[in-house]
Order: structure tokens, then C-alpha cells, then sequence
């Protein structure tokens, strides 16, 4: 009773007993952010272990199996070939200007062949329509002639 109670008189009592809870406190603190930088840390390699992962599976896809047997190779090497000159003849005709505009302008004569066969096919139908604009055209080129020898 007597430490208790000059520890009272003298409030050291206070001081220690807050002192001690500041240096729990202090380290608590202290445990907490080293966790914190143990977690972030463990984080940062998972993370790079990841992107090690990521990128091996990459490079591993891109790398195609390599045949051992010397047929199969050519075999390869043959749909390689054909594949490039189908490539190659197909960026040739977007760069011929000229084979460009025959497929145009024959594309055009087919339309306009179309077109004629339409409608021959139409006068042969119903001929009496052309017949008249036929006969009207005519009588416009005699009236026409008439008239200037006339004057």
C-alpha cells in the first residue's frame, strides 16, 4: 500500500502506467506496418510472378511444336509456300490499277447488256407502245423536212 500510495503523492504511477501504454501502443503500431510491408511485399511477387507466368505462356504459344520427321517438314515448308503466293498474288491484283478498271468496265458491259436485253425483251412483249413513238418520231422528221422547203 505503501508503493501504491506514494506512487500517487508523487503521480509517478500515471507516468509509468502511460508510458507502458505507449510503447505497447508504439509497437503495435510498429507490428502492424511491418505487416502491411510484409503483405505488399508478398503481393509485389505474386504479381511478378504472374507477369513470369503470363509471359512464358506467351512465348510458348508462339513457338509452334518442331517436327522431327523430314516429311513432315516438307509437307510444312509446301502449305508455307502455297500460302505465300497466295498472299503475293493477292496483294498484285490491289495494286493493278489497270486489271482493276477492266473488271470495272466490263463489269458495266454486263449491266448495260442487261439492261438492253431488258427491255428488247419488252418491246418484243408490247411492240404497239414503240410502234407509236416510232410513228410520232417520223411524223416529227417529215413535218420537220416539209417546213424547210418551205422557205
Amino acid at each position: 500500500m505503501s508503493d501504491t500510495t506514494n506512487k500517487e503523492k508523487t503521480g509517478d504511477g500515471d507516468t509509468d502506467a502511460n508510458s507502458e501504454d505507449r510503447e505497447d501502443t508504439a509497437t503495435k503500431a510498429k507490428g502492424r506496418h511491418e505487416k502491411e510491408l510484409n503483405d505488399q511485399a508478398a503481393e509485389h511477387q505474386a504479381e511478378e510472378k504472374r507477369g513470369e507466368q503470363e509471359s512464358e505462356a506467351i512465348e510458348q504459344e508462339d513457338k509452334p511444336q518442331e517436327p522431327v520427321d523430314p516429311d513432315q517438314l516438307r509437307g510444312e515448308i509446301a502449305e508455307a509456300r502455297e500460302e505465300l503466293g497466295e498472299t503475293v498474288e493477292a496483294l498484285a491484283a490491289k495494286t493493278d490499277v489497270k486489271a482493276q478498271a477492266r473488271e470495272k468496265v466490263d463489269e458495266q458491259k454486263t449491266r448495260a447488256q442487261a439492261k438492253f436485253d431488258e427491255a428488247s425483251r419488252q418491246v418484243k412483249d408490247k411492240p404497239a407502245p414503240v410502234a407509236g413513238v416510232a410513228g410520232g418520231v417520223v411524223a416529227l422528221l417529215v413535218l420537220v423536212l416539209f417546213l424547210r422547203r418551205r422557205r
